[in-house]
């Protein structure tokens, strides 16, 4: 295997780590007092457009598209290191390079499934990061680990589609400039279990629509992510060309969308990993404890060795999903990105407790930015499915191969 990346990926890589020391990285503690200033936790931050505004000028926009038409036309294998490098600054360098979820799922979305009206009205605002989007998929009364549970109703009347029902954990609806929400709910209940779903836009300022609350992860807002929230949607009109793709395409769209969002979640995880390993080597050179630095305590080192071995395992997992994905195709790699969406959140977690353990006190402080990368980690072995559900259906896949 050629385990070296191609002249096009070896530049981007290049100039992207550069923008990162160079912007991101020193952009971090101004983002943060921006925002502390501002009094929301949702506020838009001066130096986050200025990072936009520089990244495009960098060349360095709308990575993640294979698609040349909308985006740099990279395949996953070219985008996974630039992921990865993203990673390690995940609350301010994927949206700078208007790389963040859930915008890049949903952008994929519309660019794969929407219309020609509807890639107008919202995928080329999206593109060219003048709005954010929202996915309202998950739902507070039902066990959404079975997108098949979804309850949420949306009824054909006349030329319009009427939504009723609340979602929770709505990706990007926070955010002040989140302007469409993508809806999925149940057209028709009586059919086959997947194909129940449909998927509706739904511009944010539609009657009927009513964010709730913010939701926070661990004490986080998860301002990266656009925020969470909870929503009613209360006898929502919506038009019937609003609909994406066909009645009860919901689910397929859905698994659709969120295949390459798992393989994304998973390469910014490695270079979370990376930088929290980064950070702890740091500590142990430069820490005294009991007469000596902490790099000449067995324990320590122990803990940077193990470090090293599972982000290369999981790094290596990646880049073959990667590789799978762009040459048998999504479906044919489904084993691997259920083996990367249980693994990559596992490792990202270890190690970055691992630095934080290094760092004592300062590591589960504001002054290093451990605990927030623990807490996405944390929160990726539920999100996009929960590890259990990954875990069940591999292990079904596994053994159809022996009966």
């Amino acid at each position: 295997m050629d385990f070296q990346f191609d002249a096009r990926t070896e530049k981007l890589r290049a100039r992207l780590g550069t923008f990162l020391e160079e912007c991101v990285h020193p952009a971090e503690a101004v983002h943060a007092e921006q925002v502390a200033a501002a009094g929301d936790p949702w506020a838009r931050s001066p130096v986050l457009e200025e990072l936009k505004a520089e990244a495009r000028r960098r060349g360095l926009w709308n990575l993640f598209l294979p698609d040349p038409r909308y985006g740099a036309g990279l395949t996953n294998l070219q985008y996974a290191p630039l992921a990865e490098l993203t990673g390690r600054s995940p609350h301010l360098a994927p949206e700078a390079v208007n790389c963040a979820a859930p915008d890049t799922g949903n952008m994929e979305l519309l660019a794969e499934f929407g219309s020609e009206a509807q890639r107008d009205r919202w995928l080329k605002p999206l593109l060219e990061g003048e709005i954010r989007s929202a996915f309202c998929m998950t739902e507070p009364e039902v066990a959404s680990s079975d997108a098949t549970n979804i309850a949420t109703r949306i009824v054909r009347d006349g030329d319009s589609y009427v939504i009723d029902g609340r979602k929770w954990w709505s990706s990007g609806a926070m955010d002040p400039r989140c302007e469409i929400f993508i809806v999925m709910g149940k057209t028709d209940p009586g059919a086959d279990r997947h194909r129940q779903q449909s998927m509706v836009l739904v511009p944010r300022d539609t009657p009927g629509v009513t964010v709730r609350r913010g939701l926070t992860v661990f004490g986080y807002s998860d301002a990266p992510h656009g925020g969470h929230a909870e929503i009613d949607f209360t006898g929502v009109r919506v038009p019937a060309e609003n609909l994406v793709g066909a009645e009860g395409a919901g689910f397929a769209i859905a698994q659709a969308r969120l295949g390459p969002g798992r393989i994304h979640h998973c390469m910014r995880l490695v270079g979370m990993a990376e930088r929290a390993l980064e950070l702890l080597c740091r500590r142990a050179n430069q820490r005294i404890a009991f007469g000596r630095p902490l790099a000449e305590q067995g324990v320590v080192r122990e803990w940077i060795a193990e470090s090293r071995v599972r982000i290369e395992q999981a790094r290596l997992l990646v880049l073959k999903t990667a590789w799978l994905m762009d040459t048998v195709g999504n479906k044919g790699a489904h084993t691997e990105i259920q083996a990367i969406k249980i693994a990559t959140p596992a490792m990202a977690e270890w190690v970055i407790d691992k630095a934080i353990q290094g760092y004592g006190g300062a590591g589960v402080s504001q002054d290093t930015p451990l605990a927030g990368l623990w807490a996405q980690a944390r929160t990726l072995r539920l999100a996009d499915g929960p590890d259990e559900v990954h875990r069940s259906s591999l292990a079904k896949r596994e053994l159809r191969r022996w009966a």
